[in-house]
């Protein structure tokens, strides 16, 4: 059975009640190759070429062939989440809709372990730095959860039944509530999403829908995710500061460029090129401050 078999229309759980459920895809790791080679058919390279390729676009930022494929997802993501998830622009969107329908009947509950504490040191974080919660705390803030609503859900039946429009009686809706949506995007501008929203500074509950997203494109795309851990999410972008500071710190351990150094450091690496790059890469690294 294959990956998309495996995942299409399969829901993978989010939070208490959220999921996220590939559509459809266009494309897999040989598109984004036919793409690059575009004076060749598909088939006329071997995997192990593929994977070089594949590997040196994602290395180079070579950004183009990556948008070639396609994966579209239902989602159902609370109000709160929805809201950084959509400020990510390049995606296609259609939002179910509380103006034409009735807002959906699920709101996502903390548990009380679930509570996190402000941050001291990050202004829009949360972190075990911060203030600690009680037990106490933490059972009163879902029990009061619980009843604002419950309020809230109330409020708007009763308009609803009262005859106020759907568009004006969603108002008072809290950012809990879940809504869903078929979310469309490109192969590079989804690796962009997932650098973004899996990194540790990521709110949890986004980094736990990209997670959920990630397992799924790991498995349509093996060769373009394995590049992806190797240079983005694994990967480091050096300033020029940066780049100085170390080669100020070579100097002062005496490590200078040598043929034979800068060979037992990088002969681990399969790839001729890649071995090479690294080569140059460290040898410009060694070089005293001008």
């Amino acid at each position: 059975m294959s990956a998309l078999d495996v995942y299409r229309w399969k829901k993978l759980p989010v939070l208490d009640q959220g999921f996220v459920c590939l559509v459809d895809v266009m494309g897999d790791d040989s598109s984004v190759v036919q793409a690059a080679r575009v004076s060749y058919g598909e088939g006329t390279k071997t995997i192990s070429d593929d994977r070089g390729l594949i590997r040196y676009l994602m290395r180079h930022r070579h950004s183009t062939p990556f948008e070639m494929a396609e994966l579209k997802f239902m989602i159902r993501v609370p109000m709160d989440t929805w809201r950084q998830w959509i400020r990510h622009r390049t995606a296609n969107v259609n939002e179910y809709s509380t103006r034409y329908s009735e807002a959906i009947d699920a709101r996502q509950i903390t548990a009380p372990h679930e509570w996190r504490a402000q941050s001291q040191t990050n202004k829009q974080g949360s972190s075990t730095d911060g203030v600690q919660l009680t037990e106490f705390n933490r059972e009163l803030l879902t029990i009061r959860e619980a009843e604002l609503q419950r309020l809230a859900q109330d409020v708007y039946q009763e308009r609803l039944a009262l005859g106020v429009a759907r568009e004006q009686a969603r108002k008072d809706l809290p950012l809990s509530t879940y809504t869903e949506a078929y979310w469309k995007v490109d192969l590079h501008n989804l690796l962009h999403f997932l650098a973004l929203r899996m990194d540790s500074h990521a709110q949890l509950e986004i980094r736990q829908y990209a997670n959920a997203i990630a397992e799924v494109v790991q498995n349509l795309f093996p060769l373009t995710w394995e590049a992806f851990e190797d240079y983005r999410i694994k990967g480091m972008t050096l300033t020029n500061l940066d780049i100085e500071s170390i080669k100020n710190l070579a100097a002062f351990a005496g490590l200078g460029v040598s043929d034979q150094l800068i060979a037992a450091a990088t002969d681990w690496i399969d790839n001729k090129r890649e071995r090479q790059e690294a080569a140059d890469k460290l040898k410009r690294l060694l070089q005293e401050r001008s």
